[in-house]
Formats: structure tokens, C-alpha cells, sequence
């Protein structure tokens, strides 16, 4: 019987640490996902409106396919300035590439951004947006054990209606072999059934993980949207830019980043279980998968089984932590 890892958080993958940093006048965060020895890793986007950075350093046919950390940050297109500061902050430790003795290293540090500028907090930064500063933070922060909730990335954040932020969760699949998953929830869509109270992703719950909930207590009508709809029309949140759900997922197999593309691939399903309406035009749905490569694979037919059933359990983790990402940022206020 599948059971989370000691933890219940992605940093049950040995090597992964993860930091947040908060500004709580602005109403916003960064969280950063470090892997620093640099980690066969790629990315999938099914939102119709992304914000990224360095995602094409991520494609199999290309050059890198490795990653030395993955930032989640709000403030749109301002947000993406956190990976400046974590990279910065990362080659004066000596992490990253070096292509010639006695040169800067290079950390690759692709990074995605959700749309938090209307949730509230005083955003009037001028020309200096704190989101390099909140990178550069957030590295310092980072550790095994971490934050759920209204933090980080997750600050500013909602989920159709409701409060969004932070969730995580891991799956141990036996033999050694992990799976974890890290979001950034910020949704058009809700996490919550029409009754207010089941979540979408209620059959994936393990461990009474977000509430023990269960399944609805009744038959819901799910053909009319019209309530939930009006709300968010109201709120400003029915138009580009405004929501997005952002994921990490990792495992400790010994993926090949085309592999890794696989699995972020698969984990996108995730997003589609447990947030209902999901990949709209609207959002900026994205997915990085990362593989620390500990548990090896065998070389034989049954390897492409093996890495569908991790990216399986991704999409499973994945569910999960949307799930977590609300429960844990409760009626907290944006």
C-alpha cells in the first residue's frame, strides 16, 4: 500500500531543500527549490499564459537539460527578477557551470511566476521591486523542512475563490523509490467541489492529509458554474494574468531529461484532478520535474513502465499538494 515518505513534502527526495521568503506589505513571496549539484531536469506548460524564465535550457535537444534550482515567485513578470538574485547568490557559493577554469559559475535556475498583483498588499515599488532580494532569501531559507500555506510563492495567491498559497506532499512507491511534488496554487479554478466543503482531489488523500474530508454527501449538480463565476467577476479574477498553478516535481530515480519531460508531462494531470476548471486560456499552468538520480533504473524494456508509473505518482502528488495548498492557507486574507 503506497504510504507518503517520512516527511509528506517534496524534501523527502535527499539532496532537495526548499526556502520561502515572505514580504507581508507586499503581499507576496518567492519560494525556491534547490537541487545545487544540478539535476536532469525539464519542464512542462499547458496554461495559455505563461510567465518563465530559462524553461528552453530545459528541452531534451538542447544543450543543458539540468537544473541547479527552480524558483516559484508572484509578481508577474517582476517576479521572474527572483532568480536573478538566486543565481547571483549561487555562483558566489562556486554552484553551477564552468566553462573555463577561473570563470563565473553559471547556475541554471529556471523559474516560473504567477500573477498576484490584484490579491492585495501595497505594490507601489516603483523601480525597485523586491523579488531579487526575496531570491536571494529564500536560498538562505532553504531546508528540508518547510512551510504550507499562505508563504512564499503561495502568498498573495488564490484558488477561485478561496485563499491559495503553498502545498507539498510525497509518495513512497517502495524499493527505495520516491516521488514528491511542491505547488503554488493561484487558481481560476476551484479546489473545492460546488458543496464548498469536498475537495476535487478527496480520492487521493492519504493520511487525512488536508482534512479527511472524504467523498460529498451528496449528488451535486456540476453543469452550472454560474455562482462561483459571478464571484470571481467581482473579484477582477475572470481575465489574463490572474491565475496560474506552478509545480516542482521530483523523484530520486535516475531519469534522463527527456524522461524528466515525461514526468512533468504526466504530473500536469495533477492539476486536472484537483482544480476544476484547469489549463485555461487564462492560466499559466507549469510543471518542472527534476531527478536526483540515487535509485537506478534497469536498462530493459521495463524502463519506460517504470518511468510511467513515477510520473504516475506524480500527477498523484501533485493532486495532493493543491489540496494541502488550500487547506494549510485556511480563510487567511489576501
Amino acid at each position: 500500500m503506497f504510504r507518503p515518505a517520512p516527511r509528506n513534502l517534496i524534501t523527502d527526495i535527499a539532496g532537495l531543500t526548499v526556502g520561502h521568503a515572505t514580504d507581508e506589505k507586499v503581499a507576496t513571496g518567492v519560494t525556491a527549490v534547490l537541487c545545487g549539484s544540478g539535476w536532469p531536469a525539464a519542464v512542462d506548460v499547458r496554461g495559455g499564459g505563461p510567465g518563465s524564465r530559462e524553461t528552453d535550457a530545459l528541452s531534451p535537444e538542447n544543450l543543458v537539460g539540468r537544473a541547479h534550482a527552480v524558483v516559484l515567485a508572484g509578481g508577474s513578470v517582476f517576479g521572474l527578477g527572483a532568480a536573478d538574485g538566486v543565481a547571483a547568490a549561487l555562483s558566489n557559493m562556486n554552484i553551477g557551470l564552468q566553462l573555463r577554469p577561473g570563470s563565473h559559475h553559471i547556475p541554471i535556475v529556471p523559474s516560473a511566476v504567477l500573477h498576484d498583483l490584484g490579491n492585495g498588499g501595497d505594490k507601489n515599488w516603483g523601480l525597485e521591486p523586491p523579488y531579487r532580494d526575496l531570491g536571494i532569501c529564500a536560498l538562505k531559507a532553504a531546508d528540508s523542512h518547510f512551510e504550507l500555506g499562505s508563504v512564499g510563492a503561495g502568498r498573495g495567491a488564490m484558488a477561485g475563490v478561496l485563499k491559495g498559497g503553498i502545498g507539498s506532499t510525497s509518495l513512497d512507491l517502495g524499493d527505495g523509490l520516491i516521488v514528491g511534488a511542491l505547488v503554488a496554487v493561484n487558481s481560476i479554478g476551484s479546489a473545492l467541489m460546488p458543496d464548498g466543503k469536498t475537495y476535487w482531489a478527496w480520492a487521493f488523500e492519504l493520511a487525512e492529509e488536508f482534512g479527511g474530508g472524504g467523498p460529498p454527501t451528496t449528488r451535486m449538480d456540476l453543469s452550472d458554474p454560474a455562482p462561483d463565476e459571478s464571484r470571481l467577476q467581482v473579484m477582477g479574477r475572470l481575465q489574463a494574468g490572474t491565475n496560474t498553478t506552478l509545480g516542482v516535481v521530483a523523484c530520486n530515480a535516475d531519469l534522463t531529461t527527456a524522461e524528466c519531460k515525461r514526468v512533468a508531462m504526466m504530473a500536469q494531470d495533477g492539476i486536472a484532478r484537483a482544480v476544476r476548471p484547469a489549463h485555461t486560456p487564462l492560466d499559466g499552468d507549469t510543471i518542472f520535474a527534476l531527478a536526483s538520480g540515487e535509485v537506478k533504473l534497469l536498462e530493459s524494456r521495463l524502463r519506460a513502465a517504470h518511468v510511467g508509473r513515477i510520473g504516475s505518482a506524480a500527477a498523484d502528488c501533485v493532486a495532493r499538494a493543491i489540496a494541502r495548498a488550500v487547506h494549510f492557507s485556511g480563510s487567511l486574507s489576501v
